[in-house]
């Protein structure tokens, strides 16, 4: 049996998620971003408890189809913007496409309509908090950064930097606090709105 899971962003998701599931006595084939495979068909009371189990750890199961899809392309994009390290030499659209099967106008319409911020819109400003974040760690240098997120050049990271943040990279380097924000919050009508102003 197949369940989506809102809100999982990350390996340590993964592992609460697995916890929540050995808790209740549940086998898990696959543990994923936002979806999981479990061994046994989980319906009434059982389901009901795993809803409140999941919800105590800050996790929501979901049953919409649409909303399942939005999270399949918030996890694709997640994923490979923040937890992956392989080159990636087709554009973003067709990366997507690939990893769901579905044409990417229908996906990208439906993720607006329901999100309010483009896919494009998204994958700007994941990129821009994985910028902050290989910032802070202090490990790359911007011209190896720009690189590993497949920016056309420094100048291109640095405006569209300085864009969303309304800082450049060494301002954003020399701020005391992180200035990072949490993986589930990146990417609503907010941040479109942000993109908006700064193109017009």
């Amino acid at each position: 049996m197949k369940i989506y899971i809102k809100y999982m962003v990350s390996n340590r998701c993964k592992i609460a998620v697995r916890e929540v599931l050995r808790k209740m006595g549940l086998h898990f084939v696959v543990v994923d971003l936002g979806e999981v495979e479990i061994m046994e068909d989980v319906t009434g009371e059982s389901l009901e408890q795993l809803k409140a189990a999941l919800l105590s750890e800050g996790f929501e199961l979901m049953d919409d189809r649409k909303a399942i899809l939005i999270e399949k392309i918030k996890n694709v994009i997640t994923d490979m913007i923040h937890n992956s390290d392989e080159e990636i030499n087709i554009n973003y659209s067709d990366f997507i496409v690939g990893k769901l099967d579905y044409d990417y106008n229908y996906l990208s319409t439906l993720f607006s309509e329901l999100k309010g911020i483009t896919i494009q819109q998204f994958i700007i400003v994941h990129k821009i908090e994985r910028v902050k974040e290989l910032l802070r760690y202090g490990e790359l240098n911007l011209t190896q950064i720009s690189y590993k997120l497949h920016y056309s050049s420094v100048g291109h990271l640095s405006n569209q930097f300085k864009k969303v943040t309304g800082l450049s990279p060494s301002e954003f380097k020399q701020l005391k606090h992180n200035g990072r924000r949490p993986i589930d919050e990146i990417g609503n009508s907010d941040d479109a709105v942000k993109l908006n102003n700064t193109n017009s």
